[in-house]
């Protein structure tokens, strides 16, 4: 039985570590939290912070992995590839991990490949004079940590007396205290998820996307099918694999958000080189798509044949629990299926909620499936507010 190492066991993870046992795989897991939900679920574990490359890499050797991987989070990003490359299993180059991490060196490298569409960018730390570099800015501009992830510290600004704030609380947001400037794009957000098995690249799916009101950026769902024409989606997958090819990702999964504006002008905003979040890899890409994302995601770390096959697909839209500031007061019973829709969360009575934000705000999520995409988003807004209403009372 081959032995994979996953790398994080929070509530998304939690969905990867259970797929891997299903799959026969001997299953352990990493995390700070000794309370993480996907200990459970895991065959053996260890409380371990993901970011601690050198304690998690000696876990691995004494239980002898045979493969590695994160997913739904930046954070073990460095680890598994650092992992990986260490005890020369399937993976992410480190040099590319650590490129992929900076946005900024992320940026500079689509911009000196001709990529996409975006123009304006620039790096700040705390050396940065930022009252001066704010005269030199085109506006609007988005401002945002070098290595973030949730869309935590990002932020539109709209002109230069607001600049060196949120330049600060980007870098407060950063590991490396490092903020990434580029051109604000007025567009629609779309998502892609890639696969990268034996260097040849598999864009699985594009996503239309919700994103919260300015000033935070913070998804609040996904959809497949997209609205976008036959012709527009096969320019967003070349885009896709173009990048991945100019950043040199040479395995694993590839998580991407873009933008499109109405002169269909495309834009990459974030790129992730783990398995995107928010119920992407464990249950729209499946549905939406009929591929069994994880499964090829897992095989492909332990250097199995990776098998690809499609079935039915579906219509699939989510919704995140995106609530006002309050305390849960009550989580019926009948919850998950509240009005036909599924409810996947993590509330409790008693818990305190925050005003949404980031996705770290969020308290799980609605999701529908069916034939017509429109009616699933009419629906899973509507079963949003009940289930507010619900929990937070009026």
């Amino acid at each position: 039985m081959k032995k994979i190492l996953i790398i994080g066991a929070g509530f998304l993870q939690a969905y990867v570590i259970k797929k891997a046992r299903e799959l026969g795989y001997f299953t352990l897991a990493v995390d700070a939290d000794e309370n993480a939900i996907g200990f459970q679920y895991a065959d053996k574990y260890a409380v371990i912070n993901i970011v601690d490359e050198e304690t998690c890499l000696e876990y691995a050797r004494k239980e002898q992995i045979d493969g590695v991987l994160t997913a739904a989070t930046d954070y073990g990003v460095l680890t598994a590839s650092y992992i990986a490359q260490q005890m020369g299993l399937p993976g992410l180059k480190y040099d590319i991990a650590k490129k992929i991490k900076n946005k900024y060196e992320t940026r500079k490298c689509l911009f000196e490949n001709h990529v996409d569409d975006t123009e304006q960018a620039f790096l700040v730390d705390c050396n940065t004079n930022l009252t001066e570099l704010s005269t030199h800015i085109s506006y609007p501009v988005m401002v945002k940590p070098c290595d973030g992830s949730g869309s935590r510290g990002a932020s539109k600004v709209e002109c230069m007396k607001d600049f060196v704030k949120a330049c600060e609380l980007a870098m407060n947001s950063s590991i490396s205290h490092r903020a990434e400037i580029e051109s604000f794009i007025d567009g629609k957000e779309y998502g892609a998820e890639s696969l990268v098995i034996d260097g040849n690249i598999h864009v699985l799916a594009v996503m239309q996307k919700w994103m919260t009101d300015p000033p935070y950026y913070a998804e609040l769902g996904h959809a497949i099918p997209t609205d976008l024409t036959p012709e527009m989606e096969k320019r967003v997958k070349l885009c896709v694999k173009n990048a991945i090819q100019a950043l040199g990702i040479n395995s694993g999964s590839v998580n991407m958000d873009l933008l499109i504006t109405t002169e269909d002008k495309i834009h990459i905003v974030d790129i992730g080189a783990r398995m995107g979040g928010n119920l992407i890899g464990s249950h729209i890409v499946p549905i939406g798509t009929g591929i069994d994302y994880m499964a090829a995601m897992i095989q492909n770390a332990v250097g199995d044949k990776v098998e690809m096959n499609v079935k039915a697909s579906n219509a699939v839209v989510t919704r995140l629990l995106a609530f006002h500031k309050g305390v849960i007061k009550r989580v019926p019973s009948n919850i998950n299926t509240f009005d036909g829709v599924q409810v996947i969360h993590h509330m409790h009575v008693g818990d305190s909620v925050n005003e949404y934000h980031t996705n770290l705000d969020g308290c799980g999520y609605v999701l529908a499936t069916g034939s017509n995409v429109d009616n699933l988003i009419h629906k899973v807004v509507l079963v949003c507010d009940q289930v507010e209403k619900t929990v937070l009372g009026d």
